[in-house]
Parts: C-alpha cells; sequence; structure tokens
C-alpha cells in the first residue's frame, strides 16, 4: 500500500501561507542544505492538493512537479490544465485517496491546504506529518489546521534543526503502536 505523507511548512504560530496566499515569507534554502527535499521528492510519483494550493503553484512560473502526477481537487475544474500532468478531481477527496492508497506506486505527497488535509487526516488516510516549522510569526494568514473532529495519538520518528532556527518534525499518523 501506498503512503501518503503531508509535507508542508508552517510559520511558528500555525499559518502555511500570509493572508492573501503568499508564501514568500518562507526563507530561502540553504546552501548547504535543502532540509531533505531531495531524497523526501525521490520517493514521490503524486501529489494532492486543493485548488487554492493548484493556483498559488501556478504563480510560481512554470510548473513545479511535470515528472509526478498531479491531482488537483475541486468543484469546479478550470477548462485547461497548466500541465499534462495535472489531472483534476471532483470526487470526494476521501474516497479517491483510499483507492489511490491501493494502487502500485511511490509516495503520495499532500502538498495542502488544510481543507484537502483535514478530511484525509480525519480518515486516517495521512500516513506521516513531516512538518517544518519556520522561525517566523505571521500573525494572520491561512492556519495549517483546521480544527480535528476527534484526538489522533501520533509518533515522533524524528526531528531536525538548521543553524537557521527551521525545524523538521516528522510524525507517523497510522499504524502507531
Amino acid at each position: 500500500m501506498r503512503k501518503v505523507v503531508l509535507y508542508i511548512a508552517a510559520s511558528l504560530d500555525g499559518y502555511i501561507a500570509s493572508s492573501n496566499g503568499s508564501v514568500d515569507w518562507l526563507p530561502p534554502i540553504l546552501p548547504e542544505s535543502d532540509y531533505g527535499y531531495a531524497d523526501f521528492l525521490a520517493s514521490v510519483d503524486a501529489t494532492l492538493m486543493g485548488r487554492t494550493t493548484y493556483e498559488q503553484m501556478l504563480t510560481f512560473g512554470e510548473w513545479s512537479y511535470p515528472e509526478l502526477v498531479n491531482y488537483v481537487f475541486t468543484s469546479n475544474p478550470p477548462a485547461e490544465a497548466a500541465h499534462s500532468s495535472v489531472r483534476f478531481v471532483t470526487a470526494e477527496a476521501v474516497e479517491f485517496v483510499g483507492q489511490l492508497r491501493q494502487q502500485e506506486g511511490g509516495t503520495i505527497w499532500l502538498i495542502g491546504g488544510s481543507k484537502l488535509a483535514a478530511p484525509l487526516l480525519a480518515a486516517a488516510l495521512v500516513d506521516e506529518l513531516m512538518l517544518f516549522v519556520v522561525p517566523r510569526l505571521l500573525g494572520d494568514g491561512i492556519p495549517l489546521w483546521e480544527a480535528p473532529k476527534s484526538a489522533q495519538p501520533i509518533k515522533l520518528l524524528r526531528n531536525h534543526a538548521w543553524p537557521n532556527g527551521m525545524i523538521l518534525l516528522h510524525y507517523q499518523l497510522t499504524n502507531i503502536e
């Protein structure tokens, strides 16, 4: 069974983007470290994202993940995708992702946002969380979490701190013993 990993950065006060959707507050990649991004990306063959995240990614120029299958969940798909690797999904996310996990393939990267992540977390379809805490307070913005419907146990797999204050918290969310 494929695993779903929510790999995401958030400000210390819990925001994944500023109130206008911008992520320009994220620190630049350090020359000596990509925070493990290349290793993680090498395991991924599909992404999951909501329409808002997709629209934000379009502002970055060329499509970021042409080598992956990119599933964009939306109730109102645009007439045309930004790249041939993009698939618009109008089906209910929990059922779709449950079936996707059963197919052959690599890691499925849940890019975001919280409206997509919340039902997948509640249905125990997210196996791991790799949360990068950015040493910045935004004060307002798009929150990392929607309120959970129930408590969920998690297990810390590892953590790492970089000299610039960035911290990785890597958790296992499913099959906690």
